[in-house]
């Protein structure tokens, strides 16, 4: 089942090495309050702690309890607390109530003025200790690093705050120190653009030393260059289990359903596990095929006792046993979480929404469709999957006709409640849900605000204009990147001809095609239509076009708001063709219920 590989494929550098110095510094904070001490950790930090430094670590540093920091007092018998937590004003808040204690308050990834003078106000600034923890990125399996920063798409994209830009080019910045320099770098957005800068100031100020190179080219992509990736249903094996059973830092847990027990195990999903490593990138149709011919196989491993002396079977039992049973279990796992999706995603409810997801990426069917999601909204199906429909119609039809975008509205908020009006406000804003606008109105408001302003000192301001302005252009750009592909002939998802294989052979992913058409041509020359219809803001730097190494042959591609499952296994595709290695750092791991949650006020 595996694709063919027209190169050796280059090997990847030790990225273990970043785990190593997190948790080292997190030691180095512990350590600053010397003695027994209480550690109160926020949610969302529980899982990356987990992968960073288990309970045993922190007990060797003298941490007595843990707790988890939620939405009631603080309570701890302990003199000496410390606390992880995001730099957010509200956490904050919670900690100055804990008077007459030794506290340390480790802010993650960095700390932020508004949080200093929080403390401030409260006359507590100098009776604490805050510091850093600088902790910019986790290795998530030996090809996928993220900075776990869910919140940048929201705060970067709608709230036009670009504070993370900063903590995205140190990542970068850290990347490079260890595992560069770096050759090339390539990329489009605005966001991008502010990171490279960001990144180039740090090289310039930091130390140079020349060392060999791991990594060759960067690529830099914001999230809102395609939105229509993330918003088509996934239905690549890994995808699925994200977004039915939610990956939280490469760990998923199963509940009783998959397990065939009263209990839910806690599986982390890496290269580390046999029979996850085949299936991850596989279309969900080819998963149970492969699970059948793995069952058939470990039986054949373990018929092998039959026959064997009493020397052979000591070192079955020694070498062999302990390992056969271990895939045994992992196979088992799969087989039940394979099966839950089954019952899940082959209902008649979900092989309709892929054909309007399909329609809707041709362009063919759209009043038949609209239909569709009309029905869907009436029948209160699901909030969130209502929306992604809206968005995908807006976002490939360059808008809705105002009396759909009136009539769709006015049926939503009727089914869901009027709180979504906030919803509908985000949306038109980042350009995902807007009505089609009059041509001439929106070529001249371009106009006039490119001579009012200017993208360097006025960044926030173009960014409110152009949100009004934006448009998708997405039929010009499939057309122009041939994103869909036009064949007669059935795709055969069993032996993928490009990367459309993650979409039923639908859709091309605009992301990662516009990174394999950069990297072919080495830059941007003869993109220019297509970077224009993307609004602009690529570029293209070479810093040393002398290299011609394996490093040259690892590409590291950084998402800046969010990556989805789908877009890394087209990339391993890719990269399998094309006899390189890719790299996918991103923000966050995301899918289409992430993102459009991110710009709900409401609760789903």
């Amino acid at each position: 089942m595996a694709h063919g590989v027209r190169r050796d494929s280059p090997k990847v550098p030790d990225f273990s090495l970043l785990k190593r110095l997190a948790r080292d510094q997190l030691i180095y904070l512990l350590e600053q309050l010397p003695g027994k001490k209480d550690l109160f950790i926020e949610a969302d930090l529980m899982s990356p702690l987990d992968r960073i430094a288990n309970v045993s670590t922190l007990k060797q540093h003298e941490v007595d309890k843990l707790y988890k920091v939620e939405n009631k007092p603080i309570i701890s018998a302990s003199d000496q607390l410390c606390f992880l937590i995001r730099p957010r004003i509200q956490t904050v808040n919670k900690m100055l109530i804990c008077k007459n204690k030794s506290l340390i308050i480790c802010i993650f990834p960095v700390q932020f003025y508004a949080c200093e003078a929080v403390m401030e106000e409260q006359g507590i600034f100098g009776d604490v200790t805050t510091d850093e923890w600088a902790f910019y990125l986790l290795p998530l399996d030996d090809d996928i690093i993220s900075l776990e920063l869910p919140e940048f798409f929201r705060d970067n994209f709608l709230a036009g705050d670009q504070r993370w830009v900063r903590t995205a080019g140190s990542a970068l910045h850290l990347l490079h120190s260890l595992y560069g320099p770096f050759s090339k770098i390539y990329g489009i957005g605005r966001c991008s653009k502010m990171t490279y800068e960001s990144w180039r100031k740090q090289v310039e100020e930091g130390e140079q030393r020349p060392r060999q190179a791991e990594i060759g080219s960067v690529f830099l992509i914001d999230r809102d260059v395609d939105f229509v990736t993330p918003l088509c249903s996934q239905v690549v094996y890994e995808g699925l289990v994200d977004d039915i059973f939610k990956i939280k830092c490469g760990c998923v847990e199963f509940g009783p359903d998959v397990t065939s027990s009263d209990k839910s195990i806690k599986v982390m999903l890496n290269s580390q596990d046999k029979v996850f490593s085949e299936i991850r990138n596989e279309h969900f149709s080819n998963v149970f095929g492969f699970l059948s011919q793995k069952a058939r196989n470990l039986q054949t491993a373990y018929d092998k006792r039959q026959g064997m002396d009493i020397q052979q079977i000591k070192v079955f039992v020694s070498e062999e046993l302990k390992g056969l049973k271990q895939e045994h279990r992992l196979l088992s796992l799969h087989i039940g979480a394979s099966e839950s999706i089954m019952k899940k995603k082959t209902k008649q409810d979900f092989q309709e929404l892929l054909k309007t997801e399909h329609c809707l990426l041709e362009g063919f069917e759209i009043r038949e469709s609209i239909s569709f999601i009309e029905e869907h909204i009436n029948r209160q199906v699901s909030t969130i999957e209502s929306l992604k429909l809206l968005c995908l119609l807006s976002v490939t039809e360059n808008g809705l006709l105002p009396k759909d975008y009136r009539s769709l509205k006015a049926q939503f908020l009727q089914s869901y409640g009027v709180d979504h009006l906030l919803t509908f406000s985000n949306l038109r804003q980042l350009g995902l849900l807007v009505e089609q606008q009059p041509g001439e109105t929106l070529t001249v408001m371009e106009s006039k605000v490119g001579k009012l302003v200017n993208d360097k000192t006025a960044g926030k301001l173009t960014d409110a204009f152009s949100s009004l302005a934006k448009k998708s252009n997405f039929r010009a750009l499939s057309r122009k990147l041939n994103l869909v592909p036009k064949s007669d002939e059935e795709y055969d998802l069993r032996v993928p001809r490009d990367m459309a294989y993650i979409f039923s052979g639908a859709y091309v992913p605009l992301s990662c095609k516009l990174i394999e058409q950069v990297l072919e041509r080495d830059g941007w020359t003869g993109l220019e239509e297509i970077s224009r219809l993307l609004n602009g803001h690529e570029f293209a730097v070479i810093v040393d076009s002398k290299q011609e190494n394996d490093a040259d042959r690892i590409i590291l591609v950084m998402f800046l708001g969010g990556c989805t499952f789908s877009e890394i296994s087209a990339l391993r595709f890719l990269g399998k063709e094309k006899g390189c290695k890719f790299i996918v750092v991103t923000t966050a791991i995301t899918n289409s219920s992430r993102l459009l949650e991110a710009l709900m006020d409401t609760p789903v």
